[in-house]
């Protein structure tokens, strides 16, 4: 049964993944839901820890989470 659970969370994350550049990533957004975080303001708090720990291990915080936003389309009528 635990080689099944991690066959679908595997996959569902594969299926998460952008790419662009050839870099490969994925929107927090995206995430937040496939870690089964119920509110976005819990992951966001999750977000800032490993950014901590980001700075604290000498790395740029800017190289791994960088800012940016998903855009949507909006129809007009």
């Amino acid at each position: 049964m635990e080689k099944e659970i991690i066959f679908k969370l595997r996959t569902l994350f594969e299926e998460a993944a952008q790419q662009q550049n050839n870099i490969e990533f994925w929107f927090a957004r995206d995430l937040h839901k496939l870690l089964e975080y119920e509110k976005w303001e819990n992951f966001l708090n999750v977000i800032e820890k490993a950014k901590i720990s980001c700075k604290n291990s000498g790395q740029n915080i800017l190289d791994h989470f960088p800012e940016v936003r998903k855009t949507i389309a909006i129809l007009i009528n």
